[in-house]
């Protein structure tokens, strides 16, 4: 086990890099960038202040270590808005991390629940049901199921807020009924996803080998479901969990924070991206990205507790 944790370890490092250097790449060897840098009314002084700061009158490897060394001391700065971009990023942190908990956590146990009772009753009205619900998740909108649910359970009825962000330091209950819609409306999407994966997988394995041993040696279904099928099963959904938990926290949930109004790391980053301002959008890529290695590494280590045979 120590071994594969190093080998992994090495691989995530080497990966990393990679897409530092891609994402650099991508941002800093366009004609002239530190036009994009600037914002759209920049002067003069403002121009060569960032030519001389990013290190774009260098070589292209001293350009890099300096765009680096601003991203990961905290310096890098917003010259649009005249802010520091790594603090943004920290700031709307827990809201998107609220965000990505809740909508992760409600995805997963129902998305596991739905998939088990679907190869459960494979063929019966149940799986049916659940596969017409799974199909309608998958292709509705996240921005269109959002408005629907904030008009009518927020606007109209008032039932649960529409919209905000309350903090959980400052109201634990304000915050849970404030997300409760955000958390509903990017879960449905995954919910369907996820019992469709684990569905086909459970029906796949059900019949292997080692679960008809299991059956000769007398275990009941349920114990030859929990113990041996639903945990080989698991593998894939903890995957997908891991990079699409990633992804929301590196801003993947834009339309979710935009229509219910959060101010998360996603709508930072699309406002930036509207404004032309360049370092947050580059900040943001690059932790997003970072945030989807990491979490992957995490999920390969799991792998290898829940199938030994990984770390081969």
């Amino acid at each position: 086990m120590a071994r594969f944790l190093i080998r992994r370890s090495l691989s995530m490092v080497l990966v990393m890099i990679a897409i530092s250097i891609l994402t650099f790449l991508i941002f800093t060897t366009i004609p002239h960038p530190e036009l994009q840098f600037a914002g759209r009314f920049p002067t003069a002084d403002t121009l060569a202040h960032i030519r001389h700061q990013w290190g774009f009158d260098q070589p292209v490897y001293l350009r890099y270590l300096k765009v680096m060394k601003l991203i990961f001391s905290g310096q890098i700065v917003s010259y649009s808005q005249q802010i520091n971009v790594v603090q943004q990023i920290f700031q709307y942190l827990p809201v998107t991390a609220s965000l990505a908990i809740g909508a992760g956590i409600i995805w997963l146990l129902t998305g596991i629940m739905f998939g088990v009772l679907s190869a459960w009753r494979a063929g019966r009205w149940l799986d049916r049901g659940l596969t017409i619900l799974s199909l309608v998740g998958v292709s509705t909108p996240v921005f269109f199921l959002g408005a629907v649910l904030a008009y009518y359970l927020g606007d109209k009825t008032q039932i649960l807020p529409a919209g905000g962000y309350v903090s959980l330091t400052s109201s634990p209950w304000d915050w849970f009924k404030h997300m409760i819609l955000p958390w509903f409306a990017l879960s449905v999407l995954f919910i369907g996803v996820y019992s469709r994966v684990l569905r086909s997988t459970i029906l796949d394995t059900i019949n292997d080998d080692y679960v008809r041993t299991a059956r000769a040696k007398g275990l009941t279904e349920r114990q030859v479901m929990i113990r041996h099928v639903l945990r080989n099963s698991l593998i894939p959904i903890v995957s997908l969990w891991g990079l699409d938990f990633a992804a929301v926290i590196g801003g993947g949930a834009i339309l979710t924070e935009t229509v219910f109004d959060l101010h998360g790391i996603g709508q930072y980053a699309a406002q930036s991206a509207q404004q032309l301002d360049i370092p947050p959008v580059l900040t943001i890529t690059l932790f997003g990205t970072f945030a989807v290695v990491m979490i992957g590494a995490a999920v390969d280590i799991l792998y290898a507790v829940l199938d030994p045979r990984i770390r081969l």
